[in-house]
């Protein structure tokens, strides 16, 4: 899911402070393929899986250092690409790392 506590980092680090300035106040934005789309907050949905009885267990950020990366980008060669996995993984699990990241994946377990 789009992390909608993160929705302005994206369009702040491009440079687009009109676009990052009225994602505070908005889950809607507009995606890099042109489709309106919405984000979601991680309390929100913390809150929904406890109601339906799948409490969350784990999460993690996605996308905190690759975001930016243009959707055409050649992976990195070997080493770099083990770096980067390392670093995006880590990342991924660390405050306040994940509380930006792009995407966010949450793990709610029943019983």
């Amino acid at each position: 899911m789009r992390n909608g506590d993160a929705l302005a980092m994206r369009p702040g680090l491009a440079g687009d402070f009109d676009t990052a300035l009225a994602a505070f106040d908005s889950p809607s934005y507009t995606n890099r393929i042109g489709l309106p789309v919405r984000a979601d907050r991680r309390e929100e949905l913390t809150e929904t899986l406890t109601a339906i009885g799948a409490p969350l267990r784990a999460w993690y950020g996605v996308r905190v250092f690759t975001d930016l990366a243009p959707d055409d980008a050649e992976p990195p060669g070997s080493p770099e690409w083990e770096r980067l996995l390392t670093a995006e993984e880590r990342a991924g699990r660390t405050d306040p790392y994940r509380a930006v990241a792009a995407l966010l994946h949450l793990c709610g377990v029943r019983g």
